[in-house]
């Protein structure tokens, strides 16, 4: 009969087995749960109240930590699907807000067209006009997808807006999609990527004195 500790080590022996064998199956192509799984987005993911609309990684585009401006304007992006096998008209808009709460910004227009110039104009240049824009209004094909990034082809955009929009805001949208219930979203200020630059310190402090 075997002692405790003969079969202690015999256990111990067994369990360092067996975590060789899953990494050797770890190695021969199996994959991990945990790699099959997606980064995050800070987007916003809903569907219309039918479920015929997806709406994906709905969000304001990022674009420095003081954000845009009051009455200024707002870059988009978002990932439409139609889930129908007819055409589908799908309306963007922005809903005046009746109540005033805090972080929720709205806008006067919401179009499609290209953005404005983000250069400062010199003081005796005219200022620059701002960008025609068609309604967020179009259609998109049988099971097909409507995709805005900004700076690629079509931009959508949000003009006017009714207070500063900046990172930790929400910009207050509508969507509709043919002649369906409307549905009110609210379209986060985007994440960014990669931490805000700081300002630049002493060249020196990092040198070693001689």
């Amino acid at each position: 009969m075997r002692s405790l500790g003969t079969r202690r080590v015999a256990l111990a022996a067994g369990a360092a087995m067996a975590a060789v064998i899953a990494l050797a199956g770890c190695s021969a192509g199996q994959v991990a749960e945990t790699a099959l799984l997606k980064a995050p987005t800070s987007g916003l993911n809903t569907q219309s109240p039918d479920g015929t609309l997806l709406i994906r990684n709905l969000q304001v585009a990022y674009n420095s930590p003081a954000g845009y401006p009051a009455n200024g304007t707002a870059p988009l992006q978002v990932s439409l699907f139609n889930q129908t096998e007819q055409p589908m008209t799908v309306t963007i808009s922005s809903r005046p807000q009746t109540d005033v709460t805090p972080g929720i910004v709205s806008a006067q227009q919401v179009g499609v067209g290209a953005l404005a110039p983000s250069a400062e104009p010199s003081p005796s240049a005219a200022p620059p006009s701002a960008p025609a824009l068609e309604p967020a209004k179009f259609t998109i094909p049988p099971l097909g997808t409507q995709i805005f990034n900004p700076g690629t082809g079509k931009n959508l955009v949000a003009v006017g807006l009714t207070n500063d929009l900046k990172p930790g805001y929400s910009l207050a949208l509508t969507v509709q999609a043919n002649d369906g219930e409307a549905l009110d979203v609210l379209a986060p200020f985007q994440i960014p990527t990669s931490p805000a630059s700081r300002a630049p310190g002493n060249t020196d402090e990092n040198t070693e004195s001689e």
